[in-house]
Parts: C-alpha cells; sequence; structure tokens
C-alpha cells in the first residue's frame, strides 16, 4: 500500500510539474496560478502545495527540470561529435544554442528565471548544468586555468544574448544561421588557446 501512494505521489508531482512547464511556457510566471496548474494536471491546489510548496518553488523545479533538458542536449551533441575536443566544443555549444533557443526554454531560462529567481541563484542553476560541460569542454581544448572562469562567464553569456536575440526574430529565416555563424567565429578566436600563444 505505501508503495502504490509513494508511486501515487510521483505521479502527481510529475503531471504538476508537466502542467506548470506548460503554463510558464505559455503565459510567463506573472500570468500564472497555481489554481490554473492544478486544474490543468487534474488535482487539486492542496497537491501542487504539498509537493512544491509554493508558486515560486514550483517554479524553481520546472527551471531546474528544464536546465537539466538543455544541459542533456549539450552531452548528446558534443558526444555525437567523436573524441576530438574542439568538435566537441563545438558541437556542444551550437546543441546549446539550439536547445535555448526553444520558444520554453527561452521564455522559462531567459526571460522569467532571472527575474523570480534572481541572478545570482539563476546563475548558480546556470552554471550547474550547462555551465559545468562548457567549462570541461574549454578545459579540454587546452584554455589555461588563469582564464578558465572568464572564458567560460564571457562565451556563456554570449549564447545567452544570442538567444534573446533570436527570440525577438521568430519570423527572421536568416537570424538562426547568422547567430550559429557567430558563434563559430567566437569558439575560433579562443579555443585552443595555449599559454605559448598569449
Amino acid at each position: 500500500m505505501a508503495r502504490a501512494s509513494a508511486e501515487d505521489a510521483a505521479r502527481t508531482a510529475r503531471a504538476v510539474l508537466a502542467a506548470a512547464s506548460e503554463a510558464f511556457a505559455a503565459s510567463g510566471f506573472a500570468a500564472v496560478t497555481l489554481e490554473d496548474v492544478a486544474a490543468a494536471a487534474g488535482v487539486t491546489r492542496g497537491a501542487v502545495y504539498h509537493h512544491y510548496r509554493n508558486k515560486t518553488g514550483l517554479f524553481l523545479a520546472v527551471v531546474n527540470e528544464l536546465q537539466a533538458e538543455v544541459a542533456a542536449n549539450v552531452v548528446a551533441a558534443a558526444e555525437d561529435a567523436g573524441s576530438d575536443a574542439m568538435a566537441r566544443l563545438r558541437a556542444g555549444s551550437h546543441g546549446f544554442l539550439t536547445a535555448i533557443t526553444a520558444a520554453r526554454a527561452v521564455r522559462i531560462l531567459l526571460l522569467d528565471g532571472p527575474a523570480v529567481l534572481g541572478w545570482r541563484r539563476w546563475r548558480s542553476l546556470d552554471a550547474e548544468h550547462s555551465g559545468a560541460h562548457l567549462r570541461e569542454a574549454l578545459e579540454d581544448v587546452g584554455v589555461p586555468a588563469d582564464l578558465l572562469e572568464a572564458m567560460v562567464a564571457q562565451l556563456s553569456g554570449a549564447m545567452n544574448e544570442a538567444a534573446l536575440w533570436l527570440a525577438q526574430r521568430p519570423t527572421d529565416p536568416g537570424a538562426q544561421a547568422a547567430a550559429h555563424r557567430v558563434l563559430d567565429h567566437l569558439l575560433d578566436a579562443i579555443a585552443p588557446l595555449r599559454p605559448e600563444e598569449r
């Protein structure tokens, strides 16, 4: 009986999370109510509170799940590129830009995320997910330790800004290609950056 209850609770939590993700992506954090989420998930408002405490807690869970999805896309793209470190960095970076420009990711992660969670917390979540993979890839191509953190911050910032730029141009057929071409230029300029080349 306890096992069935645990499975039911987990199923309810997943249903709430899925409904919340759709609602936040469609309407934005400010416009969504917990009543809306509960109705979409087919549960009571009390069930939402039980699993996520409040609207911010629910949003944080959605952000964590979406950050993990984006990071998984980065890893998959990098792994598909083979064993060459530069090819993996390039493929992972392009994988990130593609994943983060999906409408759901832009709205939740880049627009509402920093405003709702605060810049520091949002930055920490980004660093734990895609940022960790970017740091590792930059180390692998030979970026020296004394430049590594600055390189991660600046390349990550450039890709996030590119995603926001693309979000403003959803019907521009050349914008996506231009953003990816510029990303290639940035990657060409920064890696491999070996100590003797500084």
